[in-house]
């Protein structure tokens, strides 16, 4: 069997999410049905994590194994994408991996991108891609919250019901976050993450640009460990997973 890892951009706006589900058209299972038909045989791919519906991927990675080598990257390439871009994916780069590889439990690290559009009028252009905020928030008091969350915490307050994380305590290596021409972008790194838990955690900065929360509340929100203190998560639209790093 040979193995080979892919990496893949796509608009999940009209996806039920990365991951196969029984009903509704998934990421995962439009990418897997179409490998097996190219390559004439039945593939199981894996990916590095599972991205909710709505969330976009800039690189989200994955891999599966074959019965036969695959000799031209480029025609693999352009005979994939030629049926998977009408759904708005890409592969975007076949790489062949040793037998020990694996897309989610070789990843050292997972960059997220979180974007708000933070102006009056409604970003046309980037509809279902961002965060429509129209109060002015305050960045200046959004970094001081970030730094809040860097280091290794329990972070059972951001930490969706449904989570099936072994532990809520995660190591949030870096949260950065810059502003220009009224857009606001959030970079998160990690090595894995709890459910919900970025877009959760940009609920309670932009509670904290809008003033409604003070430094203090969200600290002891983020102290709590009670899910109930959590502001509204960010919705999926504004969310990107950047890169997996191995």
């Amino acid at each position: 069997m040979f193995k080979y890892q892919i990496i893949i951009e796509y608009e999940g706006t009209n996806f039920r999410g990365w991951q196969i589900q029984k009903k509704g058209k998934t990421v995962q299972g439009l990418i897997q049905d179409q490998i097996s038909i190219l390559l004439d045989q039945k593939i199981l791919l894996f990916g590095a994590g599972r991205l909710d519906r709505g969330v976009h991927a800039k690189g989200q990675s994955a891999h599966f194994e074959c019965k036969t080598t695959i000799k031209k990257k480029d025609k693999f390439l352009k005979s994939i994408n030629y049926f998977l871009n009408k759904d708005n994916i890409a592969i975007i780069d076949l790489k062949k991996r040793n037998k020990d590889f694996h897309a989610r439990y070789s990843a050292k690290n997972r960059i997220y991108n979180y974007v708000i559009n933070n102006r009056l009028s409604i970003p046309v252009l980037e509809k279902d891609r961002s965060w429509h905020v129209i109060r002015q928030l305050n960045v200046g008091l959004m970094k001081k919250g970030a730094k809040k969350l860097i280091g290794t915490k329990d972070f059972s307050t951001f930490r969706a019901s449904s989570c099936r994380a072994k532990s809520p305590i995660k190591t949030m290596k870096s949260v950065k976050i810059k502003f220009s021409k009224n857009k606001i972008q959030i970079e998160f790194q990690s090595q894995s993450y709890l459910q919900k838990q970025v877009r959760s955690m940009v609920g309670c900065l932009k509670y904290l640009g809008e003033k409604k929360w003070s430094l203090q509340k969200f600290e002891n929100a983020l102290n709590s460990k009670r899910r109930s203190l959590c502001a509204p998560p960010a919705p999926p639209e504004g969310l990107y997973l950047m890169r997996i790093v191995y």
